[in-house]
């Protein structure tokens, strides 16, 4: 159905709701406080030029380098830079994140979805976008098939029976198998007791793929279900330029204020906070948290993009602040903030020690299912896995057994 408009107004862009939909008994906002059900134009808040409900749906690094090597390939290189965020919104897929789309028309949907190619031929397409080869055009149109869902890494939309799923692809620029790493990552974090979206790992190409189960799409009997989301970025009103001011500690405020379940959820956003540290993810930004929205209630979605990220010697950094300016990757810092998730600071210590326990104790099984090489192992182990920058300044806090590592 069709929720509304969006027009460019000088620098920004700005929303307004159908009348036919505000019409609706079942209309739902598409996100408030940002897009609140009334007539009248909705102009995003400055320095936003966009909502960021809308911005949530509209290709993200990889998607937009896609559409880019398309147009380019098409002979628009010389005006490709020049694109605005409505030119991207269209060329994207439709099979995006949540429950938006962007379609010309106001009377006719035509969705742009491919749905036919193999992840064989979909990792070839984005090898060669990497390398800057030409496509061919249904693969092309394949590959753009997925562009609209967020992050900067290879990957495509792909469909198994009643799942779907993002593939998450091997890059020319890997310096050790990240694709292996992130499997490990995300099994080891349901292990612990997180709520991680399930994934599996396959091969295309003689190549590594990661398949991460969509957890914003259900099957009914009448079809696909969409369900709306919205990203922590959008939730704490910031944009890309200000995601350095992203807080683990604001975040949790609007759990508590607007989150269904907020204790359970505050204290998986812990869980999901020292995990991070523990496993060497330090890409935990707020575009890589979220949150279902009903029109009246927000709930945490499954953890997703739980990656091990390289580093060069000890020190790290998390995307997020952990408690007031400090983003360091240490532990500690999370002990002295776990009031705020309404956690005690015996209980902080026990999901910690939960948390390295499952990790050591299924290391050895993981990376033998996950065929990961000895020299990826010694590269992972204690170096992003359970580093030992995360253990500063928590001494003679942890059992003998945790102490032994």
């Amino acid at each position: 159905m069709v929720a509304g408009r969006i027009r460019p107004e000088g620098e920004s862009y700005v929303f307004t709701y159908g009348r036919s939909y505000l019409a609706r008994e079942d209309a739902i906002p598409v996100y408030v406080p940002e897009l609140p059900l009334r007539t009248g134009v909705i102009r995003p808040d400055p320095p936003l030029e966009i909502a960021n409900a809308l911005r949530d749906a509209s290709p993200d690094v990889w998607g937009r380098r896609v559409i880019l090597h398309r147009l380019a390939s098409g002979g628009r290189a010389a005006d490709t830079m020049d694109l605005d965020e409505l030119t991207f919104m269209l060329r994207s897929g439709s099979d995006r994140v949540g429950a938006l789309d962007f379609q010309a028309s106001p009377t006719e949907y035509l969705p742009r979805e491919v749905e036919n190619a193999s992840i064989d031929q979909l990792h070839d397409a984005a090898e060669r976008v990497e390398r800057g080869l030409p496509l061919q055009a249904d693969l092309g149109e394949a590959l753009q098939h997925g562009s609209a869902i967020g992050g900067a890494r290879p990957k495509a939309l792909v469909r198994d029976g009643d799942g779907k799923y993002i593939a998450k692809f091997s890059s020319s620029n890997d310096t050790y198998s990240v694709v292996r790493a992130e499997f490990i990552a995300m099994r080891l974090a349901r292990m612990a007791g997180l709520d991680a979206a399930p994934v599996e790992l396959t091969r295309a190409t003689n190549k590594d793929v990661l398949l991460i189960r969509r957890f914003d799409r259900e099957p009914t009997e009448a079809g696909w279900e969409r369900r709306a989301f919205v990203s922590a970025l959008t939730l704490l009103g910031l944009d890309e330029r200000m995601a350095a001011h992203a807080s683990y500690e604001d975040l949790a405020d609007i759990v508590r204020a607007r989150f269904t379940a907020p204790a359970d959820t505050l204290k998986e956003l812990f869980a999901r906070m020292t995990f991070n540290i523990l496993v060497g993810n330090t890409d935990d930004h707020a575009r890589n948290h979220a949150a279902f929205w009903d029109g009246g209630a927000l709930t945490l979605t499954p953890a997703y993009d739980i990656c091990p990220q390289a580093r060069t010697g000890r020190e790290a950094s998390q995307g997020m602040r952990i408690h007031g300016r400090e983003r360091r990757s240490q532990l500690s810092s999370c002990l002295a903030t776990a009031h705020k998730f309404l956690v005690s600071r015996d209980h902080a210590l026990a999901i910690v020690e939960r948390q390295i326990a499952t990790i050591a104790g299924h290391w050895d099984a993981l990376c033998e299912e996950a065929l990961l090489n000895d020299a990826d192992q010694r590269l992972l182990w204690r170096r992003q896995f359970l580093n030992d920058l995360a253990f500063e300044g928590m001494e003679g806090l942890l059992t003998e057994t945790i102490r032994e590592l």
